[in-house]
C-alpha cells in the first residue's frame, strides 16, 4: 500500500512539474523565441539548465522550509504527500480556467497549512513570516515598477530599442563538413547587445523559477521519511520541468499568455528582472513565493507609473474637472486617444507576425511629467484596476480555498 502511495505520489509531482514547466518556460523565453533570437527547443535547453541550477542551489532552502519547517517531516506521511501535491496540481487546473497566473506556491504552502492545522502541528512563526512576505513582495514589485514606469521608462524606451529579425539571429550554415553559426547578417552591434540582454534576461527568470518551484513539484516528498532525498527530488522537479519545456511550453512560447502579449519587449525585460529579483531574494531565505505574484505587480505597477505620467504628483493629489483624461484615483487613462507607437515592437505583434508600426527615424524627445500629449504611453499595457482586482482576488482565493478543502480531508484521513 505504501508504496503504491508513493508511485502515487511521484506521478503527482512529475505533473506538477510537467506544468511548471510548460507554463514557465514561456514566461521567461516568450520574448526571445518571439524576435528569433533562440529557437523552441533551444530556449527548453536554456530553461531546463538554468532551471537545474536555481533548483540545486537556491532552491534547496526553499524544498527545506517546505519539506520540513512549516510543519514536521514526520507529518508527511505517503497519503499526506500526495494530497498535498493534489492539491497543488489543483491550483494549476484553477489558474488556467480562469486565466489569472495564481500562484503554485502560495497554494501548495496553503494545502500544507491545513495539513498542519489538521494535526496541531502548524509552525505559526514562521507562517507569520511567510505571509508578511506574500503581503511585502508584491508591495515592493508594484512600487519599483512604478517609480521604474512614472520616471526612467520613457528614457529607456528612447535609446534601446530591439529588432525583429525575418530570419533567426544565428543562422547556421550547412554548406560545409561541419555546420557553421553565424549572426544574422542585419544584426547591427546595438541588436547584438539588446538581443544577449533578452537571452540572459531569460535565463535569469529560468533561474528563478527553478529555485521557487521545485518545491512546489517534490517537497512533500522529500526529508525525513520522505520517498525521495534532497538531491533526488531536485532531479526529478528538473525533468518534470524539462517535459512540460519540450512538449505543451511550445504551444505557451507562440501565445505568450493573453494577458501580456501586448507588454513591449523592454518592459517584458524590466518587469522579469524585478519579479525574478525578488524571488531569487526570497527563495535564498527560505521562503516560499510566488514569481507569478511578484512578476504582475510589476506589470500592474509599471503601467500605472506610465499611465500617470500625463500628471504630475501635485495634480494627482488634488483632482480637477479640468483634467477629464485622467482617473487621479487610479493614474489610469480613462478616455482614448491616439497613442505613438513604442519604439520596441510588442510581444503581440511578434506573436501574430505582425510587423510594429514605424517610427521616425530620429530619436523623439521625452515628454516632461503633466506636459500635454501621449506623454510616451501604450494604452495596451496600462493600468487596468478591474484587471488588477480579478487578479488580487484569486492571490488571495487559491491559497484560502487549499487550506479550507485540505483541512477536513486531512482531519478525516489522519
Amino acid at each position: 500500500m505504501v508504496s503504491l502511495l508513493t508511485v502515487a505520489g511521484i506521478a503527482v509531482a512529475v505533473f506538477v512539474g510537467f506544468n511548471i514547466g510548460g507554463s514557465s518556460t514561456g514566461v521567461a523565453f516568450g520574448p526571445a523565441v518571439g524576435s528569433r533570437l533562440v529557437r523552441k527547443a533551444t530556449a527548453g535547453v536554456l530553461f531546463v539548465g538554468f532551471g537545474f541550477l536555481g533548483a540545486w542551489t537556491v532552491g534547496r532552502n526553499v524544498i527545506a522550509t517546505m519539506s520540513s519547517s512549516i510543519v514536521p517531516a514526520a507529518q508527511f506521511t505517503p497519503i499526506a504527500s500526495v494530497g498535498v501535491l493534489f492539491f497543488t496540481g489543483a491550483s494549476l487546473l484553477i489558474s488556467n480556467l480562469y486565466g489569472v497566473p495564481a500562484s503554485t506556491s502560495m497554494t501548495a504552502v496553503g494545502a500544507i497549512v491545513g495539513l498542519g492545522l489538521a494535526s496541531g502541528t502548524l509552525n505559526q512563526a514562521l507562517m507569520f513570516v511567510i505571509v508578511s512576505a506574500w503581503i511585502v513582495a508584491p508591495l515592493v514589485s508594484l512600487a519599483i515598477g512604478l517609480v521604474v514606469g512614472r520616471y526612467l521608462y520613457p528614457y529607456l524606451d528612447r535609446y534601446v530599442a530591439f529588432t525583429k529579425f525575418d530570419l533567426h539571429f544565428v543562422q547556421i550554415d550547412r554548406s560545409g563538413t561541419i555546420p557553421r553559426p553565424y549572426l544574422n547578417q542585419n544584426a547591427s552591434p546595438q541588436d547584438v547587445v539588446g538581443s544577449l540582454s533578452v537571452v540572459l534576461i531569460g535565463c535569469y527568470m529560468a533561474f528563478s523559477a527553478g529555485a521557487s518551484n521545485a518545491a512546489n513539484a517534490v517537497a512533500p516528498l522529500v526529508g525525513e521519511g520522505g520517498a525521495l532525498t534532497v538531491d533526488q527530488g531536485v532531479l526529478l522537479a528538473v525533468v518534470a520541468f524539462g517535459l512540460g519545456s519540450f512538449t505543451i511550453a511550445r504551444r505557451t512560447l507562440e501565445t505568450v499568455g493573453d494577458d501580456i502579449t501586448e507588454l513591449p519587449i523592454l518592459a517584458s525585460l524590466i518587469v522579469s528582472v524585478v519579479g525574478g529579483t525578488v524571488i531569487t531574494i526570497l527563495s535564498y531565505l527560505g521562503i516560499p513565493a510566488s514569481l507569478a505574484v511578484s512578476t504582475t505587480s510589476a506589470i500592474i505597477g509599471l503601467g500605472w507609473g506610465r499611465a500617470s505620467r500625463a500628471a504630475t504628483l501635485s495634480e494627482l493629489a488634488t483632482p480637477t474637472p479640468e483634467r477629464s483624461e485622467l482617473d487621479v484615483a487610479t493614474g489610469a487613462l480613462v478616455t482614448s486617444r491616439a497613442e505613438e507607437a513604442p519604439a520596441s515592437p510588442t510581444i503581440g505583434d511578434i506573436a501574430r507576425h505582425e510587423e510594429p508600426a514605424e517610427g521616425s527615424e530620429a530619436v523623439p524627445d521625452v515628454p516632461d511629467i503633466g506636459a500635454e500629449g501621449p506623454a510616451d504611453l501604450d494604452e495596451r499595457s496600462l493600468f487596468d484596476p478591474a484587471a488588477a482586482k480579478r487578479i488580487v482576488t484569486m492571490w488571495v482565493l487559491t491559497p484560502s480555498l487549499a487550506v479550507a478543502v485540505s483541512y477536513p480531508v486531512f482531519a478525516v484521513l489522519l
